[in-house]
Order: C-alpha cells, then structure tokens, then sequence
C-alpha cells in the first residue's frame, strides 16, 4: 500500500475532489430537479469525475497503475484538467438554468450550496492541475506541461462548440467554420490519446516540429473561423426578441465566444511549443 497517494500534497487534492463531488450529485439528486440537457450534463459531469478521481486513488494506493499499458502521469495530468473544465462548467451552468431568484424554498437552498460545494470542487481541481504541472525544461510527461494541458484546453471548448452547432445556414463560409472546428479537434484528440498510449514514440517524423507546425496550421485556421463566423452569422441580423435560452442567436454568440477563447489557447500553445523546441 502506497500511503503518499493520499498524504501528498496532490492526493490530498483529490481526496478532497472525491469528497465534494460526492456532496455535490448527493444535493442535486434529492431535489429531484435536474432534468433536460444542462442538468443531465452537470450531473454526469460531478458523478464521472468522482469516479476517475476515486479509480485513481485506488490504483496509486495499491499501486496498480504500473500494470496499466498507458502514461500514467500523462493520463492523470489531462484527466485533472479535464475535470477542473467540466466541472467549473457545471458550477456556471446548473446556477444559470436551475436557481430562479427569490431563492427561499427548500429546495433552492440545496442548490445554491450544491453550486457552492461544485466551485469548491473545481478549486481542488485547479489545484491538482497545479501541483502536477510540469516545471520549466521537464518535459517527461507532455500533458503536464502547459502545451500539454492547452491541449485538453483546445479540445474541450470544440465539444462546447459542438454542443452548440445545433442550428446554423449551410452557407460555405459557415460550413468552413465547421470545418475548422472538426479538424483542429480531431487532430488534437489523436494526440492526447496517442501521448497517453504511448504511441508518439512510434511516428518516424521529428514530433516536436510537426506538433509546432500544426499548431500554427490550426491558429491560422482559427483565425479564419474567427473573422467568418460572426461575418456571416451576426451582419444585418440583430438578436430577436425575446431570445431565451434555445435562441439561435444566443448560441451563435457563445460560438463566436469559444472561437475566440481557442483562437488564444492555440496562439499561446505555439509561443510555448516554439519555444521547447528551438529555445
């Protein structure tokens, strides 16, 4: 038995991550209100990341995960990012559709500290992120390092955006956009899951310098979805009223949002990739 995977510092952390997103579904599910899509969401959000986060406690407790054929620091650093992602998701979203204002019944109130304990979660989170980050020139696992962990980044904010791509003209320059936004995931959820497999090693190419390359191929492109998306979707047409929370609009906008957010994250992986590689 490994007793540092729940005295260090980072199994601390995620004792902690355990223990409030088990408090956290716990409160959402004995309100019974947690229908629809967003609620779905949020509660697979809490109860998926209390499990990964439980499994991995265990595997390192027991020490097990050697058995495992995969990278297991480079699995657990993108997961830890990945629930931090999720979950501050969550802790936005199940507040903005679930609690109405005046908040004075019962139920409201489990809510509003579900939320409260949520935040808390991502905190825990973060701060995973944060112990396990990789310091400067150690690059051994590539996910804990800030390309690495830009990476989870780029490609969670494209499933946002396709949660959202529910409605929109099959124009060309939107089509483009989809594009764009297809492509630059895929690519980029082949290389996490090839870093976690350990199957990089493999490629008969200079990995770092194709991964600089296409990081500056997907900013490039990026900045095209950029300028054509809100181009096409937003010029002569102003936000209907009223617009609530299924308005086309309104999910346009959160796109044009998202586009932006990738449009940095990628800009700021290339500045980071350039300078492992050549500096």
């Amino acid at each position: 038995v490994n007793l540092r995977a729940v005295t260090s510092w980072v199994g601390i952390a995620r004792l902690f991550a355990v223990v409030l997103s088990c408090v956290t579904f716990s409160l959402v599910a004995s309100t019974g209100h947690f229908e629809a899509p967003y609620g779905t969401w949020c509660m697979f959000t809490w109860c998926f990341c209390f499990t990964v986060t439980l499994l991995v406690l265990l595997l390192e407790l027991l020490e097990l995960y050697p058995m495992l054929p995969l990278s297991w620091d480079d699995f657990t650093s993108a997961f830890s990012m990945l629930a931090a992602l999720m979950v501050f998701t969550s802790s936005v979203v199940f507040p903005a559709t679930f609690i109405n204002s005046p908040c004075s019944s019962s139920i409201c109130a489990r809510q509003a500290v579900a939320t409260t304990v949520s935040c808390l979660c991502f905190l825990a989170y973060a701060l995973e992120v944060g112990l396990t980050r990789a310091k400067p020139g150690d690059i051994s696992s590539f996910l804990s390092t800030v390309p690495g962990l830009l990476k989870v980044f780029e490609a969670y904010v494209a499933c946002l955006i396709f949660s959202l791509l529910d409605s929109y003209s099959w124009q060309a320059g939107l089509q483009w956009c989809v594009a764009v936004y297809s492509i630059c995931f895929i690519i980029t959820l082949l290389i996490i899951i090839f870093t976690i497999g350990r199957c990089l090693s493999y490629i008969p190419c200079p990995l770092e310098k194709i991964l600089v390359g296409y990081n500056a191929l997907a900013l490039v492109m990026y900045i095209t979805a950029t300028i054509i998306w809100p181009l096409y979707n937003f010029k002569d047409k102003n936000r209907p009223n009223p617009c609530g929370s299924n308005c086309a609009w309104n999910k346009h906008l959160g796109i044009t949002f998202l586009t932006i957010f990738n449009l940095i994250a990628y800009l700021v992986d290339l500045v980071y990739s350039t300078r492992m590689v050549f500096i």
